[in-house]
């Protein structure tokens, strides 16, 4: 006897139906062709990988993510990847191997233990694209435009982009001295963003009182392009190496860009942006939009992921889930398919006219003998007709 809850589904484990398919399909399509267009090479990466290669460079991130499986054959511990990055990584550090710049793009389903408490599917379907290989500014805002083409094409408006670096963090928390659990405590109400947990942790730090006023202040420079300013004002007097003032300089460079060719695009600034940061190396972005409470995409650099691969390379890039982007998508705005209804019928040329339709690319549904439902209960909005001895499409509108 069947079970009556077998159709029932795991908690943010969702099934994807025809039109909805099709709808991510021609989404998805449409952007891996805008990707090739940018020079961005198709990888597919394999959907379970060895632990060890899945939580490279991210473990801190992913470990909690990631569903953990034993391998019958080698008794190894496998993974289910919740991030393709670390697996395009490899790709471009061990089977690509040449010295100028790896551009390679992704799609594909990855798997969440645990699902983001703004999102409750566990299965999205990331879709990115990553260069390796140069270390410049130029490569970072080449990964922020087209993750901005990305973002236009799947119908997105009213969009705003966020900017931060993260070697403003690393760079202070090396310059204050602080040990391994000061910078995790710290990192976690930042995080949280307990501003009153935050003075109290900062004031038993043994640093001094230049530092206590930055890392307070850190919270607080988030705005707009006086952000930068005032943290200019306020690291000027530690910043002996000069790593924060080139960390701001970069966030300059990349928002003059901006402003230059996307005159229109809201744009901030956050130095407390920590997401990603045991995996981050520099500018981080994410773009966001008024109907959705998360990012709808993000990225940044990530150099050296692949050294545990055997080659330590520049590296940048960012990813989206495609179910995410496709409820922005105006399906509409494509050319409508045309889908022809063929009649059962023992008919040479009947045969031949539905293979040359096929093979022209229109959709062709056959009849079958006895079966309910006709044109168009099928989805059909032609059907094929006989007249005057040959098979001619009519259309149904």
């Amino acid at each position: 006897m069947q079970n009556k809850d077998t159709w029932l589904l795991p908690e943010g484990i969702g099934e994807v139906l025809p039109e909805r398919a099709e709808h991510l399909e021609r989404l998805r399509a449409k952007l891996l062709e805008t990707f090739a267009a940018w020079g961005y090479r198709l990888v597919i990466p394999p959907f379970v990988d060895f632990l060890r290669s899945l939580l490279t460079g991210s473990a801190h991130d992913l470990e909690s993510q990631t569903f953990k499986l034993t391998d019958p054959l080698s008794g190894e511990t496998l993974g289910v990847r919740a991030d393709m990055t670390p697996q395009v990584a490899r790709i471009d550090a061990h089977h690509l191997q040449h010295p100028w710049p790896n551009r390679l793009c992704y799609a594909g389903t990855v798997l969440h233990a645990v699902g983001d408490p703004l999102e409750k599917s566990r299965s999205p379907m990331q879709i990115g694209a990553e260069l390796y290989g140069h270390s410049g500014l130029e490569s970072d805002y080449e990964a922020i435009q087209l993750m901005l083409e990305m973002l236009a094409i799947s119908g997105i408006q009213n969009l705003h982009l966020d900017l931060g670096h993260v070697s403003i963090y690393r760079g202070l928390v090396e310059l204050a001295g602080l040990n391994v659990a000061q910078e995790a405590e710290l990192f976690d109400v930042l995080q949280r963003k307990a501003g009153a947990e935050l003075g109290e942790l900062v004031e038993r730090f043994p640093v001094g009182d230049g530092f206590k006023t930055i890392f307070n202040a850190l919270p607080k420079l988030n705005g707009g392009q006086d952000v930068l300013d005032q943290a200019a004002k306020l690291l000027a007097g530690i910043d002996a190496n000069g790593i924060l003032a080139a960390a701001l300089a970069d966030l300059r460079g990349i928002a003059d860009r901006l402003r230059r060719d996307y005159s229109a695009l809201s744009l901030s600034f956050d130095l407390a942006e920590l997401r990603g940061y045991h995996y981050h190396t520099g500018i981080v972005f994410a773009a966001f939009v008024p109907s959705l409470g998360r990012e709808i995409a993000r990225g940044g650099r990530y150099d050296n992921v692949g050294q545990v691969f055997g080659r330590a390379r520049a590296a940048t890039g960012f990813s989206a889930d495609l179910k995410v982007l496709a409820t922005f998508y105006d399906v509409s705005a494509d050319t409508p398919v045309r889908t022809v209804f063929a009649p059962y019928c023992e008919d040479a040329d009947l045969r031949e006219t539905v293979r040359d339709l096929r093979a022209s690319g229109v959709q062709v549904i056959q009849q079958l003998p006895g079966q309910q439902g006709g044109a168009e209960d099928m989805g059909c909005n032609a059907i094929l007709e006989k007249q005057a001895q040959c098979w001619v499409v009519k259309s149904l509108a």
